[in-house]
């Protein structure tokens, strides 16, 4: 029996949740800031969605997600700093885990076994090593997790993924995915107390413990490294995602990655620079970034390019897809994209997939295990790094490198405890 086989087996022997007739899914949010409101936001607008908790650390987050709450039903959600206690009280039936990523994999294991199904942010994890636990415990409660990797149902995503399985690209040998954008060296902030109210200390968990600063929270936090991997864990994750969607392969076989601080002078510690490249079986990929120098020059700064015997094909965000053919008698194809407000996203059509997949009791489209693949393949570019040489996958661990695998999970602080 093979593991789609088997899941589904499970799941039909096990009743999922299903919010009966005249209720609605009770709603915890874990996470309150900006991207947890707009998924809370689509959650209570599908109409079968109760919000019961909001949980974080800092009173101001809570207050703006009570607002936003407020303003969209009449729900009066109960406010925690601790998930453990809101699991325990509320027994909620579903978790949105919009945290910062050093604090994705713990909720989101207690979640599932507290039965509640989850939504989690991408990355799904901060180190490859969390996901494979996160993996491990959604199979065992036999839950269904979600991915908030949100272009696997963007319209324009879809219909370009059609075009390139189709062929009319050619055959294709490499793919770039990158991310680029304006900016310059910065300047340093100093530590300072926490916001009045905040548990800073809750905020770090298993982090390591410093001072708080105004340029991690509330969304500075991608580009300290102890909370999350730059925009290589940031942005990379969605391109490389669509990477992965289109080949059959589920994994890279080598990796090298080179890049370092060679602009920015501020407190943040994440590369501002970055190339990685990836080599699979059957075609090459490279990964670049940089927090400067945004021009005109380059038509699209954000995305990517499949290189085909065809023509080349851009998957990109704002600006659609679009194929450029090699033969100048043809005319070039571009497809404008459809994303909802704010912030140009889609996740009301991801949330829509999620409830689906409880009732249906199947995966949704973005199921845990294919958001690891993805945030494998940018966290590999990380440890390779942070390794400082190329290293060579199997799928689980870098082969024959005890150097690099020590990368592949960090140490917790304590009483924290890393999730096997």
């Amino acid at each position: 029996m093979n593991r789609r086989t088997f899941f589904q087996s499970a799941l039909s022997a096990t009743p999922l949740l299903s919010a009966p007739a005249g209720r609605k899914y009770k709603t915890a949010l874990i996470g309150s800031g900006w991207w947890g409101g707009n998924i809370l936001r689509e959650a209570l607008a599908s109409g079968e969605c109760s919000a019961v908790a909001l949980v974080d650390p800092d009173p101001a987050q809570l207050a703006k997600s009570s607002e936003l709450v407020s303003k969209l039903s009449s729900d009066q959600p109960r406010h925690y700093r601790d998930f453990r206690e809101m699991l325990a009280k509320e027994k909620p039936d579903i978790c949105i885990v919009a945290t910062p990523d050093h604090w994705h994999a713990m909720p989101t294991i207690a979640a599932v076994k507290a039965g509640a199904h989850v939504y989690v942010e991408k990355p799904i994890s901060h180190t490859i090593d969390e996901g494979k636990a996160m993996v491990k415990a959604a199979r065992e409660a036999d839950r269904i997790v979600q991915v908030g990797l949100h272009r696997r149902v963007s319209p324009h995503p879809i219909t370009g993924m059609a075009f390139l399985k189709s062929g009319k690209v050619g055959k294709i040998g490499m793919v770039r995915t990158f991310a680029h954008a304006s900016g310059g060296p910065g300047k340093k902030t100093p530590d300072s107390e926490p916001p009045k109210g905040m548990d800073w200390d809750m905020w770090l968990g298993p982090a390591p413990s410093r001072a708080f600063n105004p340029a991690i929270h509330p969304k500075g936090f991608r580009h300290f490294l102890d909370y999350a991997n730059g925009t290589l864990g940031d942005w990379g994750v969605h391109w490389m995602d669509q990477v992965l969607w289109w080949t059959d392969e589920t994994h890279p076989k080598a990796v090298y990655s080179t890049g370092g601080r060679f602009v920015r002078q501020d407190s943040t510690d994440a590369p501002d620079t970055q190339i990685v490249t990836y080599e699979f079986e059957s075609f090459s990929a490279t990964w670049e970034q940089r927090h400067y120098a945004g021009n005109e020059a380059e038509k699209h700064l954000i995305g990517a390019y499949f290189y085909g015997t065809e023509g080349t094909f851009h998957m990109g965000w704002r600006d659609g897809w679009t194929f450029y053919p090699a033969k100048k008698s043809q005319q070039v194809i571009h497809v404008e994209p459809q994303l909802n407000d704010p912030d140009g996203q889609n996740i009301k059509e991801l949330w829509a997939d999620f409830l689906t997949a409880i009732k249906k009791k199947k995966k949704p489209v973005r199921d845990i295990e294919i958001g690891h693949r993805a945030t494998v393949a940018a966290l590999l570019g990380m440890v390779s790094l942070r390794a400082g040489h190329s290293i060579r996958w199997d799928g689980n661990r870098c082969i024959g490198d005890d150097a690099a695998n020590k990368f592949l999970r960090s140490t917790y602080r304590a009483p924290w405890v890393y999730p096997e």
